[in-house]
């Protein structure tokens, strides 16, 4: 007889991932998945273990951690007019345990109803520089685009703020947990340059590696803010890119991408782990240790495999 290994049993094959954190992730998510008695799901007709079943995983948003943030999904994604032009990609935010754009709502939408505790941890992320939120957004891209960077390009999470002077102010954040930036780079506008002219960050010689990726995405999101903050007459912004401490990828990438600006202070980069341990040290409901557990956790997914070898 055949003894499954636990990335056997949790349908989490290693063909799938490029990088060892992405191996690691596939498998904690997987974990999570058996824990809670969900079955598994299915990649071009395979199991999977870090996909949930459909319809089940729409119908239940099984994907999504507490009421409250299932309720924000309702009104964000469900509803068809809340969600006109935003770009959620269906089924991936129902189904993929590794999708961002999940993660995105387990992790931020509890602040919508808690502004408080959102205003508290924007201004000690920023060292006071913003210190009230105001809104909180879900893929916010804004309209019409051709006043903006005439693409498509949206922010994963939009904190709308008040700045230390009292100014209008906006943190928008890309949101990464499983992706490596390797994909393809879009197509190149002008309007981008247009932009990163007009703010004055960037390095000269850096034109050509801001095009390609694992950088493109990161510029276009960049430049957005600025292009968001000029026209629509923001005294402050920031953009954020947040990622999990151990994904070497994105943290390689956004160490590259550091390099091209000659002005940094409207890009930052937080971690998962450390905005998790804040907001639960803040925080008054146990909402943030099932952020924990579902994203953070691995030694937990270390124990597990300890005791396969034993």
């Amino acid at each position: 007889m055949t003894t499954q290994t636990l990335a056997d049993r949790l349908c989490t094959p290693a063909r799938l991932d490029a990088h060892p954190f992405q191996r690691r992730a596939r498998m904690l998510q997987s974990l999570w998945r058996e824990e809670r008695g969900y079955a598994c799901g299915e990649h071009r007709g395979m199991p999977l273990g870090s996909r949930l079943c459909m319809p089940m995983a729409r119908d239940e948003l099984t994907n999504f951690l507490t009421p409250g943030i299932r309720a924000v999904v309702r009104e964000e994604v469900l509803d068809a007019v809340n969600r006109s032009g935003k770009l959620f990609s269906e089924p991936r935010i129902f189904n993929d345990l590794l999708s961002s754009q999940p993660l995105c709502f387990n992790l931020f939408a509890e602040l919508r109803t808690d502004l408080a505790l959102a205003s508290q941890f924007v201004s000690h992320f920023t060292q006071g520089r913003f210190r009230h939120v105001v809104a909180v957004a879900f893929e916010h891209a804004p309209s019409p685009r051709e006043r903006y960077t005439e693409d498509r390009s949206a922010f994963d999470v939009f904190l709308e703020c008040r700045t230390s002077s009292g100014g209008r102010g906006f943190l928008g954040i890309e949101v990464k947990y499983h992706e490596n930036l390797k994909g393809s780079a879009a197509g190149h506008r002008s309007r981008y340059d247009e932009v990163a002219t007009m703010m004055g960050c960037f390095r000269a010689d850096a034109a050509e590696v801001l095009r390609r990726q694992p950088l493109q995405q990161l510029w276009r999101d960049h430049v957005l803010s600025g292009a968001l903050q000029h026209v629509d007459g923001y005294d402050d912004a920031q953009f954020v890119t947040l990622y999990p401490r151990d994904n070497a990828a994105c943290r390689d990438a956004v160490a590259e991408y550091r390099a091209t600006l000659t002005d940094t202070s409207s890009f930052d980069t937080w971690i998962l782990e450390d905005v998790v341990d804040h907001l639960a040290s803040a925080a008054s409901t146990n909402w943030l240790s099932l952020v924990y557990d579902r994203y953070c956790d691995f030694a937990r997914l270390d124990r597990a495999l300890a005791a396969e070898a034993v």
